[in-house]
């Protein structure tokens, strides 16, 4: 979501009311010309009487379709995309028995085809006319949506202006990547409901797109015009390499060529990393990575500045990514448990999507508070290690700069673990270390050598796989360091996905078991 495209941590004002694009209008906008074809045959509607049939004859006379939801394919950038939209110009886009039954069968043909869908919300929910028995439907809408995820296609949701009621809380909120567009109304409840049901007005902005961007529960807010490239982009990303690809991407380090045995200057490395020049996980997104598509928070609520997740090219090989940005740690606060349930997020997408996933380690230590203690930061850290210990696909570690405490632990555990040169990793920072030993600050350089916190330390006992050089710190070459760092993480990545699925859990295992023995 760049270029045209808003991220959550923008300063955006309130937006004006977007005008209503139609789902044939949003279609027009993404496909290649005259690509798209429909999926639909006539609907078969409840026999609810005739004023009922009377509103569906109007309602198909205004908008122009026979019912709320269309379905068909389209070609964007080439590749075939299955495209489900609401009309809300056909009664409020409301999701009655036979638009779920429409979405349904295009989400079953989609899957039995392995195609990708994009699904464009506009509705104000369940149709009222239709009752209980099409409230009850979104269960089927949902069971669809899952079944397509567990073949682990790619499956992405588009909140048009409104999103409300029934279509956001099955299909609109269960998008791998899930965008808004800017201004839109996006909410459970809708406004008139709440005014009608408890006498008050619902407080404004509050389920508006961006509002819901701050919080971490939609990726973005990006205009329609801005969402064919961020399609296209995201299922480039998404192409996986032929095996003749991993192999040749396997056996090339690239600039990584070098295989230096890891720093022994244990404070020097410590005081380099805290440089405020060294790069950090958005310079390496930036000069060492392709076709990223940033995401946002945990998708339930929450979102932490100090730690980062996209979907990411390495020399070609795509991957899910978390990351920590100590920076924005320092600025705004320190890696709290809502950073946390984010990093599980993309551990979760990493296996539906069947892609290799990426974590990121630099942070000088997760919050010391109240709120973080209530939170659940013990339970996130141990999950977190679970879920590593255990995951299904491929997974590889950087140690990228500072790695202190539990909130670098956490997302430790791979495969595979490389180490910049200078980066460390440590049970406390050294000077908190040194209080706990010495009763003092004094104590931190000579405690942090003895702790073996140092990368040379780190790869004699196998905590560290592969150091990557900084020549002589990647304070003084950020682009060059970047670039290395990548090659590195390609080369692995591809080596990670050659090996059987079974044999690599196996080492995981064996890794961590025979550690320290």
């Amino acid at each position: 979501m760049s270029g045209a495209a808003r991220g959550p941590a923008a300063s955006i004002a309130a937006a004006a009311k977007p005008r209503r694009l139609s789902a044939h209008d949003l279609i027009g906008l993404i496909a290649d010309p005259d690509s798209y074809v429909s999926w639909d045959a006539a609907p078969v509607e409840p026999d609810l009487g005739d004023a009922y049939r009377e509103e569906l004859v109007a309602a198909a006379a205004k908008s122009g379709v026979d019912e709320s939801i269309i379905t068909g394919e389209a070609v964007i950038d080439g590749r075939r995309v299955v495209l489900i939209a609401c009309e809300f110009s056909f009664l409020a886009g409301s999701i009655g028995v036979a638009s779920a039954e429409r979405f349904v069968r295009a989400m079953e043909r989609a899957t039995a085809e392995r195609l990708p869908v994009l699904a464009s919300t506009a509705s104000g929910g369940t149709r009222m006319q239709e009752g209980t028995v099409a409230f009850v439907a979104m269960v089927k809408i949902a069971a669809a949506v899952a079944a397509h995820q567990g073949e682990g296609l790619p499956y992405l949701t588009y909140l048009r202006h409104p999103s409300t009621g029934g279509a956001l809380a099955s299909f609109g909120s269960l998008g791998q990547v899930t965008v808004a567009e800017p201004g839109a109304l996006v909410g459970f409840l809708g406004p008139r409901v709440y005014e009608a049901l408890y006498g008050e007005k619902f407080p404004v902005g509050v389920q508006s797109a961006e509002n819901l961007a701050r919080h971490g529960i939609i990726d973005g807010v990006l205009p329609p015009e801005g969402l064919r490239d961020v399609i296209a982009r995201t299922l480039r990303l998404l192409e996986r390499p032929t095996h003749a690809e991993l192999a040749a991407r396997a056996a090339d380090p690239g600039t990584a060529s070098d295989d230096p045995a890891g720093s022994a200057d244990t404070w020097a490395s410590i005081t380099r990393t805290r440089d405020r020049r060294r790069p950090g996980l958005r310079e390496l997104l930036r000069h060492a990575a392709t076709d990223v598509v940033p995401l946002s928070g945990t998708g339930q609520g929450e979102r932490d500045p100090g730690l980062a997740l996209c979907l990411a090219r390495f020399g070609g090989v795509p991957a899910v990514v978390v990351g920590q940005d100590r920076r924005a740690q320092r600025a705004h606060a320190p890696l709290g448990p809502a950073a946390l349930r984010a990093a599980r997020r993309a551990m979760h997408l990493s296996e539906e999507l069947r892609l290799p996933l990426v974590t990121v380690i630099d942070t000088p230590g997760a919050a010391l508070s109240r709120t973080a203690e209530e939170g659940g930061l013990a339970s996130e850290i141990a999950h977190c290690i679970a879920d590593l210990a255990t995951h299904r696909g491929p997974t590889l570690s950087i140690l990228l700069g500072e790695g202190t405490g539990g909130g670098a632990l956490a997302i430790l555990p791979a495969d595979r673990t490389l180490a910049a040169e200078h980066a460390w990793l440590s049970p406390l920072p050294p000077e908190g270390a040194s209080a706990i030993v010495h009763r003092d600050t004094d104590h931190a350089a000579e405690l942090a050598e003895q702790q073996g916190v140092a990368s040379a330390r780190l790869r004699a006992n196998r905590i560290v796989d592969r150091v990557v050089a900084e020549r002589p710190d990647a304070a003084d070459e950020a682009v060059t360091f970047c670039r290395r760092m990548g090659d590195a993480v390609a080369q692995e990545l591809a080596a990670l996905q050659l090996t059987q699925p079974d044999r690599r859990r196996v080492l995981r295992h064996e890794r961590y078991r025979r550690l320290g023995l």
